[in-house]
Protein backbone atom coordinates (compact mmCIF):
# COMPACT_ATOMS: atom_id res chain seq x y z
CA UNK A 1 0.00 0.00 0.00
CA UNK A 2 1.35 3.42 -1.00
CA UNK A 3 2.02 5.68 1.98
CA UNK A 4 0.07 8.92 1.57
CA UNK A 5 0.32 10.37 5.08
CA UNK A 6 2.89 9.82 7.82
CA UNK A 7 1.82 10.70 11.34
CA UNK A 8 3.62 10.30 14.67
CA UNK A 9 1.72 10.17 17.96
CA UNK A 10 3.60 11.13 21.13
CA UNK A 11 2.71 9.97 24.61
CA UNK A 12 2.85 7.31 27.27
CA UNK A 13 1.67 3.72 27.33
CA UNK A 14 1.30 1.99 30.69
CA UNK A 15 0.68 -1.48 32.03
CA UNK A 16 -3.05 -1.85 32.66
CA UNK A 17 -4.55 -3.98 35.43
CA UNK A 18 -8.29 -4.51 35.15
CA UNK A 19 -10.54 -6.63 37.34
CA UNK A 20 -11.63 -7.14 40.92
CA UNK A 21 -9.76 -5.20 43.59
CA UNK A 22 -7.68 -7.68 45.65
CA UNK A 23 -8.95 -10.38 43.30
CA UNK A 24 -8.24 -11.54 39.78
CA UNK A 25 -6.73 -8.79 37.61
CA UNK A 26 -6.32 -8.97 33.83
CA UNK A 27 -3.06 -7.55 32.44
CA UNK A 28 -3.02 -5.41 29.32
CA UNK A 29 -1.62 -2.02 28.31
CA UNK A 30 -3.08 1.35 27.40
CA UNK A 31 -2.63 5.07 27.14
CA UNK A 32 -4.63 7.79 25.39
CA UNK A 33 -2.35 8.48 22.42
CA UNK A 34 -1.41 4.80 22.06
CA UNK A 35 -5.10 3.86 21.93
CA UNK A 36 -5.63 6.47 19.23
CA UNK A 37 -2.62 5.15 17.31
CA UNK A 38 -4.10 1.64 17.31
CA UNK A 39 -7.49 2.75 16.00
CA UNK A 40 -6.00 5.16 13.49
CA UNK A 41 -3.75 2.38 12.22
CA UNK A 42 -6.60 -0.11 11.95
CA UNK A 43 -8.96 2.27 10.18
CA UNK A 44 -6.50 4.25 8.09
CA UNK A 45 -4.00 1.65 6.89
CA UNK A 46 -5.86 0.86 3.66
CA UNK A 47 -5.96 4.57 2.90
CA UNK A 48 -2.18 4.87 3.06
CA UNK A 49 -1.82 6.32 6.58
CA UNK A 50 1.42 5.22 8.24
CA UNK A 51 1.25 5.48 12.02
CA UNK A 52 4.36 5.81 14.21
CA UNK A 53 4.38 5.92 18.00
CA UNK A 54 6.92 8.00 19.93
CA UNK A 55 7.57 7.19 23.58
CA UNK A 56 10.21 5.81 25.90
CA UNK A 57 10.11 2.36 27.50
CA UNK A 58 12.52 0.18 29.44
CA UNK A 59 14.34 -2.96 28.40
CA UNK A 60 12.13 -5.18 30.58
CA UNK A 61 9.82 -7.94 29.43
CA UNK A 62 6.69 -5.77 29.73
CA UNK A 63 8.22 -3.12 27.47
CA UNK A 64 9.25 -5.73 24.93
CA UNK A 65 5.75 -7.26 24.92
CA UNK A 66 4.23 -3.84 24.33
CA UNK A 67 6.46 -3.19 21.33
CA UNK A 68 5.68 -6.60 19.87
CA UNK A 69 1.92 -5.97 20.23
CA UNK A 70 2.18 -2.54 18.58
CA UNK A 71 4.14 -3.96 15.68
CA UNK A 72 1.47 -6.65 15.28
CA UNK A 73 -1.03 -3.78 14.90
CA UNK A 74 1.10 -2.35 12.09
CA UNK A 75 2.38 0.58 14.15
CA UNK A 76 5.90 1.72 13.34
CA UNK A 77 8.01 1.63 16.52
CA UNK A 78 11.37 3.01 15.42
CA UNK A 79 10.65 6.24 17.36
CA UNK A 80 10.40 4.30 20.63
CA UNK A 81 13.40 4.87 22.91
CA UNK A 82 14.53 2.17 25.36
CA UNK A 83 16.37 2.89 28.61
CA UNK A 84 17.72 0.19 30.86
CA UNK A 85 16.60 0.44 34.46
CA UNK A 86 13.33 2.24 33.73
CA UNK A 87 9.88 0.73 33.22
CA UNK A 88 6.44 1.74 31.98
CA UNK A 89 3.99 3.24 34.44
CA UNK A 90 1.10 1.18 35.78
CA UNK A 91 -2.58 1.84 36.36
CA UNK A 92 -5.65 -0.06 37.52
CA UNK A 93 -9.24 0.41 36.38
CA UNK A 94 -12.42 -0.14 38.37
CA UNK A 95 -15.64 0.06 36.31
CA UNK A 96 -19.06 0.67 37.88
CA UNK A 97 -22.44 -0.68 36.70
CA UNK A 98 -22.97 2.22 34.28
CA UNK A 99 -19.60 1.69 32.61
CA UNK A 100 -17.89 4.68 34.21
CA UNK A 101 -14.32 4.23 35.33
CA UNK A 102 -12.09 5.00 38.29
CA UNK A 103 -8.34 4.98 37.63
CA UNK A 104 -5.45 4.53 40.06
CA UNK A 105 -1.97 5.38 38.76
CA UNK A 106 1.66 4.50 39.58
CA UNK A 107 3.57 6.53 37.01
CA UNK A 108 6.00 8.90 38.80
CA UNK A 109 9.00 6.92 37.52
CA UNK A 110 7.49 6.11 34.12
CA UNK A 111 10.11 5.78 31.39
CA UNK A 112 8.02 8.01 29.08
CA UNK A 113 8.88 11.07 31.18
CA UNK A 114 12.44 10.93 29.86
CA UNK A 115 11.76 10.97 26.13
CA UNK A 116 13.42 14.39 25.64
CA UNK A 117 16.22 13.99 28.17
CA UNK A 118 18.89 13.10 25.59
CA UNK A 119 20.62 15.41 23.14
CA UNK A 120 17.99 14.50 20.54
CA UNK A 121 15.05 12.14 20.11
CA UNK A 122 13.82 10.08 17.16
CA UNK A 123 10.80 12.36 16.84
CA UNK A 124 13.01 15.42 16.50
CA UNK A 125 15.34 13.61 14.10
CA UNK A 126 12.47 12.42 11.86
CA UNK A 127 10.48 15.67 11.54
CA UNK A 128 11.22 16.10 7.84
CA UNK A 129 9.72 12.68 7.09
CA UNK A 130 6.36 13.40 8.77
CA UNK A 131 3.14 15.01 7.59
CA UNK A 132 1.41 15.25 10.98
CA UNK A 133 2.09 15.06 14.73
CA UNK A 134 -0.49 14.22 17.39
CA UNK A 135 -0.16 14.77 21.14
CA UNK A 136 -2.48 15.26 24.09
CA UNK A 137 -2.86 17.00 27.41
CA UNK A 138 -1.64 13.81 29.04
CA UNK A 139 1.44 13.85 26.78
CA UNK A 140 2.17 17.30 28.22
CA UNK A 141 1.41 16.33 31.80
CA UNK A 142 3.79 13.37 31.97
CA UNK A 143 6.72 15.39 30.56
CA UNK A 144 8.79 17.60 32.84
CA UNK A 145 8.82 21.32 31.94
CA UNK A 146 12.09 21.00 30.01
CA UNK A 147 10.59 18.18 27.96
CA UNK A 148 7.52 20.29 27.18
CA UNK A 149 9.76 23.10 25.96
CA UNK A 150 11.54 20.66 23.64
CA UNK A 151 8.15 19.50 22.35
CA UNK A 152 6.95 23.02 21.60
CA UNK A 153 10.24 23.86 19.93
CA UNK A 154 9.93 20.93 17.52
CA UNK A 155 6.25 21.79 16.91
CA UNK A 156 7.19 25.33 15.90
CA UNK A 157 9.80 24.02 13.45
CA UNK A 158 7.38 21.44 12.12
CA UNK A 159 4.57 23.91 11.48
CA UNK A 160 6.97 26.40 9.90
CA UNK A 161 7.67 23.91 7.13
CA UNK A 162 3.97 23.08 6.65
CA UNK A 163 3.47 20.10 8.99
CA UNK A 164 0.05 19.57 10.61
CA UNK A 165 -0.18 19.49 14.40
CA UNK A 166 -3.16 17.89 16.18
CA UNK A 167 -3.84 18.28 19.90
CA UNK A 168 -6.33 16.37 22.07
CA UNK A 169 -7.14 18.18 25.30
CA UNK A 170 -7.36 15.11 27.59
CA UNK A 171 -7.06 16.71 31.03
CA UNK A 172 -6.28 14.83 34.23
CA UNK A 173 -5.87 17.28 37.11
CA UNK A 174 -4.01 14.80 39.34
CA UNK A 175 -1.11 14.64 36.86
CA UNK A 176 -0.26 18.34 37.05
CA UNK A 177 0.61 18.82 40.72
CA UNK A 178 2.16 22.28 41.17
CA UNK A 179 2.32 23.15 37.47
CA UNK A 180 0.03 25.65 35.75
CA UNK A 181 -1.99 23.54 33.29
CA UNK A 182 -3.90 26.47 31.66
CA UNK A 183 -0.54 28.02 30.71
CA UNK A 184 0.59 24.86 28.89
CA UNK A 185 -2.81 24.24 27.33
CA UNK A 186 -2.95 27.80 26.01
CA UNK A 187 0.39 27.18 24.31
CA UNK A 188 -0.84 23.91 22.86
CA UNK A 189 -4.03 25.46 21.49
CA UNK A 190 -2.02 28.32 19.97
CA UNK A 191 0.39 25.92 18.27
CA UNK A 192 -1.93 23.38 16.66
CA UNK A 193 -3.92 23.22 13.45
CA UNK A 194 -6.61 20.89 14.77
CA UNK A 195 -7.79 20.29 18.31
CA UNK A 196 -10.10 17.61 19.67
CA UNK A 197 -11.80 18.79 22.84
CA UNK A 198 -13.71 16.83 25.45
CA UNK A 199 -16.02 19.56 26.72
CA UNK A 200 -16.09 18.34 30.34
CA UNK A 201 -12.28 18.40 30.40
CA UNK A 202 -12.21 21.93 29.02
CA UNK A 203 -14.64 23.09 31.70
CA UNK A 204 -12.60 21.45 34.48
CA UNK A 205 -9.31 22.84 33.17
CA UNK A 206 -10.42 26.47 33.07
CA UNK A 207 -13.03 26.38 35.84
CA UNK A 208 -15.91 27.16 33.45
CA UNK A 209 -19.53 26.13 33.20
CA UNK A 210 -20.59 24.15 30.13
CA UNK A 211 -21.74 27.16 28.10
CA UNK A 212 -18.55 29.12 28.79
CA UNK A 213 -16.39 26.07 28.03
CA UNK A 214 -18.13 25.71 24.68
CA UNK A 215 -17.65 29.40 23.88
CA UNK A 216 -13.97 29.08 24.78
CA UNK A 217 -13.58 26.09 22.43
CA UNK A 218 -15.24 27.95 19.56
CA UNK A 219 -12.97 30.96 20.12
CA UNK A 220 -9.68 29.06 19.69
CA UNK A 221 -7.46 30.25 16.87
CA UNK A 222 -6.73 26.82 15.39
CA UNK A 223 -8.25 25.98 12.02
CA UNK A 224 -10.34 22.98 13.09
CA UNK A 225 -12.01 22.39 16.46
CA UNK A 226 -13.83 19.14 17.23
CA UNK A 227 -15.92 19.12 20.43
CA UNK A 228 -16.87 15.81 22.04
CA UNK A 229 -19.81 15.94 24.45
CA UNK A 230 -20.46 12.38 25.54
CA UNK A 231 -23.97 11.30 24.50
CA UNK A 232 -24.70 14.73 22.98
CA UNK A 233 -24.01 15.47 19.27
CA UNK A 234 -20.40 16.10 18.30
CA UNK A 235 -19.68 19.66 17.19
CA UNK A 236 -17.14 20.68 14.53
CA UNK A 237 -16.03 24.26 13.92
CA UNK A 238 -13.82 24.95 10.90
CA UNK A 239 -12.68 28.50 10.34
CA UNK A 240 -14.87 30.24 7.77
CA UNK A 241 -17.62 27.59 7.88
CA UNK A 242 -20.85 27.20 9.82
CA UNK A 243 -20.42 24.81 12.80
CA UNK A 244 -21.59 21.24 12.27
CA UNK A 245 -23.59 19.12 14.70
CA UNK A 246 -23.21 15.36 14.16
CA UNK A 247 -25.37 12.94 16.20
CA UNK A 248 -23.76 10.12 18.15
CA UNK A 249 -24.85 6.48 17.80
CA UNK A 250 -27.14 5.09 20.48
CA UNK A 251 -26.00 1.84 22.08
CA UNK A 252 -28.11 -0.73 23.97
CA UNK A 253 -25.75 -0.88 26.96
CA UNK A 254 -22.56 0.93 27.89
CA UNK A 255 -20.12 -1.63 29.27
CA UNK A 256 -16.98 0.48 29.65
CA UNK A 257 -16.25 4.03 28.50
CA UNK A 258 -12.47 3.51 28.58
CA UNK A 259 -10.97 4.55 25.25
CA UNK A 260 -14.14 6.11 23.82
CA UNK A 261 -12.57 9.49 23.15
CA UNK A 262 -9.30 7.95 21.99
CA UNK A 263 -11.07 5.74 19.47
CA UNK A 264 -13.15 8.70 18.28
CA UNK A 265 -9.91 10.52 17.54
CA UNK A 266 -8.64 7.55 15.55
CA UNK A 267 -11.81 7.36 13.46
CA UNK A 268 -11.98 11.12 12.92
CA UNK A 269 -8.35 11.42 11.88
CA UNK A 270 -8.48 8.38 9.60
CA UNK A 271 -11.17 10.16 7.60
CA UNK A 272 -9.74 13.68 7.66
CA UNK A 273 -6.16 12.67 6.81
CA UNK A 274 -7.56 11.00 3.69
CA UNK A 275 -9.32 14.22 2.67
CA UNK A 276 -12.87 13.31 3.70
CA UNK A 277 -15.41 15.84 4.97
CA UNK A 278 -15.60 16.88 8.64
CA UNK A 279 -19.15 15.47 8.84
CA UNK A 280 -18.07 12.04 7.57
CA UNK A 281 -15.08 12.15 9.91
CA UNK A 282 -17.28 12.92 12.94
CA UNK A 283 -19.65 10.10 11.99
CA UNK A 284 -16.70 7.75 11.70
CA UNK A 285 -15.38 8.81 15.10
CA UNK A 286 -18.81 8.44 16.68
CA UNK A 287 -19.24 5.03 15.09
CA UNK A 288 -16.04 3.48 16.43
CA UNK A 289 -16.61 5.06 19.87
CA UNK A 290 -20.09 3.51 20.00
CA UNK A 291 -18.55 0.07 19.43
CA UNK A 292 -15.72 0.57 21.92
CA UNK A 293 -18.03 1.45 24.83
CA UNK A 294 -19.81 -1.88 24.37
CA UNK A 295 -16.59 -3.81 25.15
CA UNK A 296 -14.38 -3.94 28.24
CA UNK A 297 -11.04 -2.19 27.89
CA UNK A 298 -9.72 0.56 25.68
CA UNK A 299 -8.69 -1.59 22.71
CA UNK A 300 -11.36 -3.90 21.31
CA UNK A 301 -10.61 -7.13 19.39
CA UNK A 302 -9.96 -6.71 15.68
CA UNK A 303 -12.98 -8.84 14.84
CA UNK A 304 -15.23 -6.32 16.63
CA UNK A 305 -14.12 -3.45 14.39
CA UNK A 306 -16.83 -1.96 12.14
CA UNK A 307 -16.25 -1.45 8.41
CA UNK A 308 -15.50 2.08 7.18
CA UNK A 309 -15.94 3.40 3.64
CA UNK A 310 -13.86 6.44 2.80
CA UNK A 311 -13.31 8.24 -0.49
Amino acid sequence: MEVKCRIALLGECMIEMRGQMFGTMHQHFGGDTLNTAVYLGRIGAEGGIKVSYATQLGTDAYSQAMIAAWQDEGIDTHMVLREEGRMPGLYTIQVDESGERTFYYWRDASAARGYFEGASSPLEDELDKLDAIYFSGISLAVLPPAGRERLFSLIERFRARGGKVIFDNNFRARLWRDDDPPFWYDRAFANCDMTLITLDDNAALYGLDEGSALAHAYSLACEEVVIKRGAEPTLVRIRGMEPLSVPVFKVPKVVDTTGAGDSFAGGYLAARLQGNSPELAARSGNKIASIVVQHPGAIIPREAMPVFFFV
